[in-house]
């Protein structure tokens, strides 16, 4: 699977996303420029590192929504690319309307880093499909703007369509609306989540609850 990750201005888990594809998982991985007009169709999974592009100026992800390499992201996941936007690459996507709802400050109006148990709520999807439903997980956040909100309208048809996809488990760190930590669009190849499984893919760094998304991604299976 070929796989390319987007570099903004300000991205900073870029190289920790591209260790992980490259060297733990052997898949071919080749860094994108935001103002890039490449065409996509040569890649099968296109990564939004975490980070925060743009310095998260005016809000996290509002900038980085209108580089140019976007217009290719957003034509790519409507023919049915595999886009993974992680931390800011969630905020991205929901503010380039790939995704539904939005990213706000946390409720404390704090940066919040550490350990949060997450529950899996769908595993019916290509990020998730090595994972069990209902199964608890532990994956780090690093946020100041995770609090997902939605109108009551958006919510019914998230759960309608099962695709809110992580929840928080007990503890929601940040207010998000009925815990979610990360959600998927209708056609299932996009997702969007808060916490980093990135750095929870090898023994090494303390877990490898976050190696099954990249599992579920790469399997053939």
């Amino acid at each position: 699977m070929k796989c390319g990750i987007v570099v903004f201005p300000g991205s900073n888990c870029d190289h920790d996303t591209y260790h992980v594809i490259k060297h733990v998982f052997k898949q071919p991985v080749e860094y994108i420029w935001h103002a890039d007009l490449a065409s996509l169709q040569q890649y099968d999974l296109i990564v939004l590192p975490g980070g925060f592009s743009y310095g998260d100026a005016l809000r996290a992800g509002a900038i980085a929504r209108f580089a140019p390499i976007m217009d290719s992201v957003k034509l790519f996941s409507s023919r049915g690319g595999k886009v993974l936007g992680i931390c800011n690459g969630f905020q991205v996507l929901t503010e380039a309307g790939l995704l539904p709802g939005a990213l706000h400050r946390n409720k404390t109006l704090k940066f919040i880093c550490k350990q949060v148990q997450l529950k899996v709520e769908n595993n019916k999807t290509p990020y998730t499909k090595k994972y069990k439903n209902g199964q608890i997980v532990t994956i780090p956040i690093a946020h100041a703007e995770g609090n997902y909100i939605c109108d009551k309208k958006t919510l019914a048809e998230l759960k309608k369509n099962k695709q809110i996809v992580f929840t928080y488990h007990k503890d929601n760190p940040n207010g998000s609306t009925a815990n979610i930590a990360g959600i998927c669009n209708e056609k299932r190849n996009v997702l969007g989540m808060m916490p980093h499984p990135e750095r929870v893919s090898e023994a090494v760094l303390g877990g490898t609850d976050g190696r099954l998304v990249f599992e579920s991604l790469f399997s053939k299976k």
